[in-house]
């Protein structure tokens, strides 16, 4: 299958710079949309046990000690994407497949478009939901949006996943992306 822009948009993914998420004009937005993001930003631990949440911790800061060296940093970040995931339903590793793909674990990322952080949110989501001096660099706020608008375009496609990636990417009727991402998932993410 060819992939539009080709060698540039792999430099591009590559540096973390991804040509992403949600490409919507703020004129355009969903409200729907807007208002998960609100409940979102303005809404504890998502583990079953103890048990579990070592299990999972340790096997994916191993998975993720290539992209981040210190095992602390790793462990916030796990439980973290572990806890927004849940709080939206998502598999954590989806999660993490998104995050590889658009910012390279890259907390700082900025793409070619202006979308920032680990999920590339675009900024405009800000004024949108009545929050704009939230940090779109903050590890948290990032993730809650991100989540929030995943699972918003999962639901909206009737839980085809494929579409809703494309969607989140703002490629949406193209594969490219979320082959990028069932890529990273079988590659590194798998579940356990």
């Amino acid at each position: 299958m060819k992939r539009p822009f080709g060698l540039l948009a792999g430099i591009l993914l590559t540096l973390g710079l991804s040509f992403s998420a949600q490409a919507e004009e703020s004129s355009a937005v969903d409200p729907a949309l807007r208002q998960a993001l609100i409940e979102a930003v303005e809404s504890g631990d998502s583990f079953e046990n103890r048990y579990v949440a070592e299990v999972w911790l340790m096997d994916m800061s191993h998975r993720l000690r290539s992209r981040i060296a210190d095992p602390q940093q790793r462990i916030k970040l796990l439980r973290q994407v572990h806890f927004e995931a849940n709080r939206v339903d998502l598999p954590p590793e989806l999660v993490l497949a998104v995050i590889e793909v658009e910012s390279a674990f890259n907390r700082f990322a900025i793409s070619v478009v202006g979308a920032r952080g680990l999920m590339q949110i675009m900024p405009f989501w800000l004024d949108e939901i009545g929050h704009p001096d939230d940090n779109l660099f903050d590890v948290s706020t990032n993730l809650r949006m991100g989540t929030t608008i995943l699972r918003h375009y999962l639901d909206i496609e009737n839980g085809d996943l494929t579409r809703a990636l494309a969607r989140y990417n703002g490629s949406l009727g193209q594969t490219w992306y979320p082959e990028r991402v069932f890529d990273a998932m079988e590659r590194r993410w798998y579940s356990q």
